[in-house]
């Protein structure tokens, strides 16, 4: 088992959301994590073959087993309010002024920023989390290549690209290594399946995501364990990869 110690100031995970609150998932998503380790690995996980607007997802990706745990507990999540602007997309906004017979926004404005709309966005704070790694050892030897190398390691002849983020890109990692000694206990993420009789609190967490048709994004429910122990538990392991 590789077993990962990742350190952050803040981190936000966000689900498929629109309006003026954009949430955060309650911690790393195995989604996230595995979008982590496959950078680390210096591996390319985005496919641009021309004909779709978004980035999708390459095929084949190393399937692998992950656990996730916090070592510091409660996790801490808060909100600020920021501006957020767009621009208009076809004929919205191509209204004229009345007074000026201008344009649209972007004349009327003047050279401003148009269409701002205040929301409030929420995100996590001092992350220290564990990313464990199983059953697949080509992988981890990747993994520990790109963590030793950084970004001098090369991949099929190319120099790495990017820096390791959580979430936001501007939600830089502070510490990312291998922990080979003395492991925290940790709090850790199980898989549950929800029922009507559940005490426990559980959550929805992505584990892969199909940006051209959002209801082949792949969710399982989890909840914390209850008391912190040192290694992932049986059901706390997830299946990230090529199925």
């Amino acid at each position: 088992m590789l077993r990962l110690r990742v350190k952050a100031p803040f981190a936000a995970f966000r689900p498929f959301t629109t309006g003026a609150f954009r949430p955060t998932a309650p911690f790393l998503t195995p989604s996230a994590a595995y979008g982590l380790i496959l950078n680390v690995a210096g591996i390319e996980s985005r496919c641009d073959g021309g004909f779709s607007v978004m980035t999708r997802m390459r095929s084949g990706l190393p399937r692998v087993e992950l656990a996730i745990g916090t070592i510091r507990w409660p996790i801490e999540t808060h909100s600020i309010y920021q501006q957020l602007h767009n621009y208009p997309v076809g004929s919205t906004g191509q209204e004229t002024d009345a007074k000026s017979g201008e344009k649209g926004p972007p004349a009327r404005a003047k050279g401003n920023k148009y269409n701002i709309q205040p929301v409030r966005r929420e995100f996590l704070s001092g992350i220290d989390a564990y990313i464990c790694l199983r059953k697949n050892e080509d992988l981890a030897a990747r993994v520990r290549a790109g963590l030793r190398e950084g970004a001098r390691s090369r991949v099929e002849g190319r120099p790495r690209y990017g820096i390791p983020f959580l979430g936001d890109n501007n939600f830089m990692v502070d510490v990312l290594r291998e922990e080979t000694e003395g492991p925290n206990p940790a709090r850790w993420l199980v898989r549950v399946k929800p029922s009507s009789g559940m005490k426990e609190e559980y959550f929805r967490l992505t584990v892969s995501i199909d940006r051209s048709d959002n209801t082949r994004t792949r969710t399982e429910c989890y909840r914390w364990t209850e008391e912190p122990q040192t290694d992932p538990p049986e059901e706390g392991w997830t299946v990230c990869g090529s199925e």
